[in-house]
């Protein structure tokens, strides 16, 4: 019986150890719930459950011997002259056969493995333990995904659950739900595939943390974005918005930081390589690469891609866009079941309505019919009071682009660009430093400058 109950703890602390190998736990801290646990199921066994020990604390220690009899649970009790009340007091006599120099009102230690110690262990106490590793490690794996939320990983396709795909993340599996998954992808056992951890849960029910990953969502075609093209790695490029479908077309609103960069050449790469790699990753899925503008006009021009558009009509109020463009190019404006036209109008904001030109033309041929639609496409005129400053438009060599970038920005004369410093100016959007350099050495040519006595 002996060598079965060395075998038992043994066992057991060879399996903790273990345990912690395979899991990457901290062994400090893994040691520390077996203590508790241990302590937790011997009071019980003990009938000590309920009494308060913190001045003089029961402890567990372990120890490496030859005869396996490693696990010892050490019990302060404290030396009486009457019957003892409880197991953390002693008689004075009971004491000294332990200990001969005990005396009344001491707290000794005793070393013992009551009732088959290895019996508690390899029930309740084995039970505790487990319980509580688990969730250590729960909790760890939690921490560890979470800090990785909205993050690109890589993992394997395992299997199917009903409709949601099943990967190996390595330590964890994670969950793609039908809603997440690029429509018409098809993966088999052991296929590697990338997709962003959109959300890290604990449930309580589920022993290890939920992962939903996706490869439907904007933020995925994002990521691929920032691995694929340095420049938006670097801020240097800026991802202004993002609109899908996933599988037929998506939509990418680009900004560059400086004004000698352009975006959509740094996003499609040289001969269309960059775009391409993400293109082969999505399933050949359509992307557009779409230049921002503050003009709304010419925001929904480049939107509409790859049609090309002949006019563009704009009710800043109302938040309607007319988009007019040769009959050639109808079906590139609307695109597949109304995807171009749908994603565009998610990117800009403004609810867009297709026509041709003959059809625009048939419509609007009366004057009248002409001077409604100016009136609803054309920005109510607002009267400025003559305040004496110089308006942008008289400085000579400021095109109409810089002149509206300057607007958006605040400036609204060139009083207030004089006032604006080389450095605030380049970090204005769509100016950049080589921008600010130009708009400023046409300030110098134009402005007479007199000192004041």
């Amino acid at each position: 019986m002996a060598v079965k109950k060395k075998e038992s703890e043994g066992n057991l602390l060879e399996a903790i150890q273990q345990f912690c190998a395979d899991k990457s736990l901290d062994r400090e801290a893994v040691m520390g719930v077996i203590r508790d646990s241990l302590i937790t199921a011997y009071k019980k066994k003990s009938g000590l459950d309920g009494l308060d020990d913190s001045e003089n604390p029961i402890k567990v220690e372990f120890a490496s011997n030859n005869d396996g009899d490693n696990v010892v649970i050490v019990v302060p009790r404290k030396v009486v002259d009457t019957l003892p009340k409880d197991g953390l007091e002693i008689s004075v006599d009971d004491a000294k056969s332990a200990h001969p120099d005990a005396e009344i009102g001491q707290v000794l230690e005793f070393k013992e493995k009551p009732m088959e110690l290895s019996r508690i262990i390899s029930s309740q106490a084995k039970q505790m333990v487990f319980q509580r590793l688990r969730d250590m490690e729960k909790e760890l794996l939690y921490e560890e995904y979470k800090a990785k939320e909205g993050e690109l990983t890589h993992g394997y396709f395992q299997r199917w659950k009903k409709d949601a795909m099943s990967v190996d993340l390595g330590k964890v599996e994670g969950i793609m739900p039908k809603r997440e998954q690029n429509p018409g992808e098809k993966y088999h056992s052991g296929d590697r595939l990338k997709a962003i951890i959109q959300r890290v849960e604990l449930r309580p029910r589920e022993p290890i943390p939920v992962i939903t990953l996706s490869r439907a969502s904007a933020d995925f075609v994002k990521k691929l974005f920032e691995m694929e093209i340095p420049e938006i790695y670097d801020g240097l490029v800026e991802i202004v918005n993002v609109a899908r479908q996933p599988s037929i077309r998506t939509k990418v609103v680009v900004h560059a930081t400086r004004g000698d960069i352009d975006p959509v050449g740094a996003c499609v790469g040289m001969k269309g390589v960059r775009i391409q790699s993400i293109v082969r990753e999505l399933g050949n899925e359509r992307i557009d690469i779409v230049q921002y503008s503050n003009d709304p006009a010419e925001f929904i021009a480049n939107a509409i891609s790859p049609a090309k558009p002949f006019d563009v009509k704009v009710d800043t109020q109302g938040r309607e866009a007319m988009v007019i463009v040769p009959e050639e190019q109808l079906s590139l404006a609307i695109g597949i079941n109304g995807s171009n036209v749908k994603l565009a109008s998610q990117l800009t904001g403004y609810r867009i309505d297709i026509k041709t030109i003959a059809q625009y033309n048939e419509e609007f041929s009366s004057p009248e019919a002409r001077e409604r639609l100016e009136k609803l496409f054309s920005p109510p005129v607002e009267e400025e009071e003559d305040d004496g400053a110089t308006p942008l438009e008289d400085l000579p060599g400021l095109s109409a682009r810089l002149i509206e970038l300057l607007r958006s920005a605040g400036i609204k004369d060139v009083e207030a660009l004089i006032e604006i410093s080389q450095d605030d100016l380049a970090k204005l959007p769509g100016i950049g430093p080589t921008t600010a350099t130009q708009i400023l050495k046409i300030l110098a040519e134009s402005v007479e400058w007199v000192e004041e006595s």
